[in-house]
């Protein structure tokens, strides 16, 4: 019996390793097109190159040498990967963002969330560092995240909660999401005990001055990341997972031109909040506090989402961005028919 463990423990560990290799090498294909991509296509200069990826010169220098050499780089880059690197530099060109991360679909129709959340546990996995104070957001997108990001220990590290929590126990509980994040990387989580809408501003005042919340709310003006998704306003799938609003709210919010949610927090086209009570009655950090973190991450996507997404990019202008290549199109399509507002 022992030996069979031990044979089990060497096969479980030679598959991980085996998993780990496939994981970094893909990561390497992608970089390594990106870098031909921009410097055969758009013509950058290898030290412009290094700057956007961020890595030396010479590293530039020995990718493009590498992707001539597996016959990559003829008159046109020649891989799977061109058209997904095609939509993240006009991502990045027309919404201002320093990277965009688009994972490919199997087919158009096929639900984004399982690529997206792929794409984004991975970048987790090698952007969170220690001494990084991250405050989250909730979601399906993020929650499917989780079992893609590589756990790991870090010091000094903090997960804010940005949202309160919700009445009812679901699978998408920001609190939820939150302390298995911080669960993941051995770090501190912080929550906001409360609903996620209360009744009034003076209850919302109450809460954060009289039931130790403020401590928490403070530590959202010194966050490094922000992890956010939004939601669509066109689905019920924002008012379902909490329970808080009705369907009369959703179409007063409607009415008031909104297209999607943030944090709660509802916002039409131009990334402007609409003029509704639940914007002001919401236990969650403000746009404001968000917009000044370094890393702002936002992971969404759906046919459903697409104004809300372009919404999003004037709300909290993210740096990063996380999408499926159907919803990248949708995005680029709309933006360029009705311009930029």
């Amino acid at each position: 019996m022992g030996r069979r463990r031990q044979g089990e423990t060497k096969n479980g560990r030679a598959a991980a390793e085996t998993t780990e290799q496939v994981a970094s090498e893909s990561r390497t294909d992608r970089l390594r097109i990106r870098a031909a991509w921009m410097y055969f296509v758009e013509q950058m200069t290898q030290n412009e190159i290094a700057d956007v990826l961020g890595v030396g010169r010479v590293t530039i220098v020995r990718m493009l040498a590498d992707a001539r050499s597996r016959n990559e780089v003829k008159i046109s880059i020649e891989s799977e990967l061109s058209e997904i690197v095609r939509l993240e530099r006009a991502l990045e060109r027309t919404f201002g963002l320093q990277q965009a991360l688009v994972a490919p679909l199997s087919a158009p129709n096929a639900d984004p969330i399982p690529a997206i959340s792929a794409k984004t546990g991975s970048f987790l996995s090698d952007t969170m560092k220690s001494g990084m104070r991250v405050g989250v957001g909730w979601g399906r997108t993020l929650f499917s995240s989780l079992p893609f990001i590589s756990a790991k220990s870090l010091t000094d590290f903090k997960v804010i909660s940005l949202l309160g929590g919700v009445g009812v126990v679901r699978r998408f509980n920001p609190a939820e999401f939150a302390w298995r994040f911080a669960q993941i990387f051995q770090g501190d989580g912080y929550l906001i005990p409360t609903p996620a809408v209360v009744d009034s501003v003076e209850t919302k005042i109450a809460l954060v001055e009289r039931c130790g919340l403020q401590e928490v709310f403070e530590m959202a003006n010194v966050l490094d990341a922000v992890l956010l998704s939004v939601g669509g306003i066109a689905s019920a799938t924002t008012f379902s997972r909490g329970g808080f609003l009705k369907e009369a709210d959703r179409e007063a919010l409607l009415a008031r031109g909104a297209v999607g949610d943030l944090l709660f927090h509802f916002f039409d086209r131009n990334g402007d909040l609409v003029d509704h009570p639940v914007n002001s009655h919401v236990m969650s950090v403000d746009v404001d506090r968000l917009r000044k973190a370094p890393i702002r991450i936002l992971t969404s996507g759906g046919a459903e989402k697409t104004e809300a997404l372009l919404g999003a990019m004037n709300l909290i202008a993210p740096t990063i961005l996380i999408t499926d290549e159907e919803s990248a199109r949708r995005m680029l399509e709309v933006h360029a028919a009705q311009g930029s507002p």
